[in-house]
C-alpha cells in the first residue's frame, strides 16, 4: 500500500484516540527517521521520552533478537534471569529497593497508588488512604491515574472518578501542606511536570516536599516516565536533590521502545506486597528485560547521561538565542533534554512546519513545543533542528 492507503486504513480500522499527523514513519537509526515515501526526519519527539538511545540502537537490537531466540515469555510463576539482573542493576543505580515491573507507566502508577494505599493501611490502619496529586499533573490514563491527573480535560467524560484524590499547585509547599488532612498517605509528583507544559520547580522543591513527608508521615512518591533514564542529566531525576522518594515509578525509555513499566520501592514499603496483592501478565518478561538490561548498560558504558547534560546546555543556550530573536517566544525552559519553549501563539502549526522542513517535534499544553531527542543527539543535528524552528518561528504573522 501506497502513504494514502496506509492512512486510509489506519483511520478505518483503529480507534480515533489520537491526532495522528498524516505521516507512516518505517524506519529509523540513531536520531533519523524515514517515512513511507522516503523522506527522512530528524526526531526530537524520540516516541515521547522512549528511544534515548535513538532508534534501533545495535546493543538494545541485538539484546533483543538474542533473547527473542532463546525465550520470549514463561510468566511470572517462575523466576526470570534477565529480569533478576536487570532488577539488581536498576536498584543500584537508584536507591535500595525492590523492583515491580508492568508495561506501562499508567501500570507503574497504578501499582504505586494501590502500594500506597496498602501500605497505609497496615501501618496506620483504616481510613488513611488519600493521594494529593498536583494540579497540572499527568499520571496516565487509567481510572484511578487520570483521577490522580490533575488535569480536567482527561478527565471529562469518565466520571465519576475514583475517591482518594486531591490536588495541590505544583511548586507551592505551603499550599501542598494545608492540602494534607488526616485520611492523607501519600504525596505524588512528578520532579517536571511534562505533559503539563515542561513546568520545572525551585531547586529546593523536591528537598521540600520529602521533608513534609518525612514530618507527616507520608510516602512520597515521584513519577519519573517522562523524565528518569538519564532524561535530565542524571540517571533519575530527584538525584540532584539530595533526597529519595519512597516510591519511583519509570516506564517509556526503560527499553528504549521495548514496552516496559517499573515501581521501585524502599523494602519497608514494598513489603506489604505478598503473593495475590499485584501482578502483570508480561511484566518483566524475558524479551523486554533483556531489551532493559542492553539499554541500562549502555547508558552506563558509554556515559549517555553525561553526554545529556553536555547537549541539553548546548540546546538550551542556542534555543535562548532564538528567543531574543523571535518575539513569539516567552520563555525557553529545560533541564537536559527534555526542553520546552512557551509561545505566546498556539503551537501546533509550527509543529507542522517543522515537520515539513524536516524535524519532528511536539506541543504540549497547546502553546509549548517540547523537544525529547535522544540522549545521543549530537551537537551539528541540534544545530539542524535550531535552523528549522528558527525559519518556522520566522514566518509566524
Amino acid at each position: 500500500m501506497n502513504t494514502d492507503e496506509l492512512i486510509a486504513s489506519s483511520k478505518e480500522y483503529i480507534m480515533n484516540t489520537y491526532n495522528r499527523i498524516p505521516v507512516v514513519l518505517v524506519k529509523g537509526e540513531g536520531t533519523k527517521v524515514w517515512d513511507s515515501d522516503g523522506k527522512m526526519y530528524l526526531d526530537f519527539v524520540a516516541g515521547i521520552a522512549v528511544c534515548n538511545l535513538g532508534h534501533s540502537h545495535p546493543r538494545v537490537v541485538e539484546a533483543i533478537c538474542k533473547q527473542a531466540a532463546m525465550l520470549t515469555h514463561v510468566s511470572n510463576l517462575y523466576h526470570i534471569q534477565p529480569q533478576i539482573e536487570y532488577a539488581r542493576l536498576l536498584v543500584q543505580n537508584a536507591f535500595p529497593g525492590q523492583v515491580f515491573f508492568c508495561n506501562s507507566g499508567a501500570e507503574a502508577n497504578e501499582g504505586a497508588i494501590k502500594l500506597a494505599r496498602k501500605y497505609s493501611c497496615e501501618k496506620h490502619g483504616p481510613g488513611r488512604y488519600e493521594i494529593i496529586s498536583m494540579e497540572n499533573s499527568f499520571h496516565g490514563r487509567t481510572m484511578a491515574t487520570i483521577t490522580a491527573t490533575g488535569q480536567k480535560k482527561f478527565q471529562v467524560g469518565f466520571e465519576p472518578l475514583l475517591d482518594g484524590f486531591r490536588y495541590a499547585p505544583f511548586n507551592d509547599v505551603a499550599a501542598l501542606e494545608k492540602a494534607i488532612t488526616e485520611k492523607t498517605c501519600a504525596i505524588l509528583l512528578e520532579p517536571i511536570q511534562g505533559e503539563g507544559g515542561i513546568k520545572i520547580p525551585d531547586p529546593d522543591y523536591l528537598a521540600q516536599v520529602r521533608k513534609l513527608c518525612n514530618e507527616r508521615g507520608l510516602l512520597m512518591i515521584l513519577d519519573e516516565v517522562q523524565v528518569g533514564m538519564g532524561r535530565t542529566g542524571t540517571l533519575f531525576a530527584y538525584q540532584d536533590s539530595g533526597i529519595e522518594p519512597d516510591i519511583m515509578t519509570l516506564a517509556k525509555a526503560i527499553g528504549n521502545g521495548y514496552p516496559i513499566g517499573a515501581m521501585l520501592a524502599k523494602k519497608e514499603v514494598a513489603s506489604v506486597f505478598v503473593p495475590g496483592n499485584h501482578a502483570a501478565t508480561f511484566g518483566g518478561n524475558p524479551l523486554g528485560m533483556a531489551a532493559a538490561l542492553a539499554t541500562l548498560k549502555t547508558m552506563l558504558d558509554e556515559r549517555v547521561v553525561e553526554h545529556c547534560a553536555g547537549m541539553g546546555r548546548y540546546f538550551m543556550a542556542a534555543l535562548e538565542h532564538l528567543k531574543q530573536k523571535h518575539a513569539v517566544i516567552r520563555e525557553v525552559r529545560g533541564k537536559g533534554l527534555i526542553v520546552g519553549i512557551e509561545l505566546t501563539v498556539e503551537g501546533a502549526g509550527i509543529v507542522s512546519r517543522c515537520r515539513e522542513l524536516g524535524a519532528l517535534i511536539n506541543c504540549t499544553a497547546g502553546n509549548v513545543l517540547r523537544f525529547v531527542p535522544p540522549l545521543t543527539v549530537t551537537a551539528e543535528e541540534i544545530d539542524q533542528v535550531v535552523g528549522i524552528l528558527d525559519a518556522a518561528l520566522g514566518e509566524v504573522k
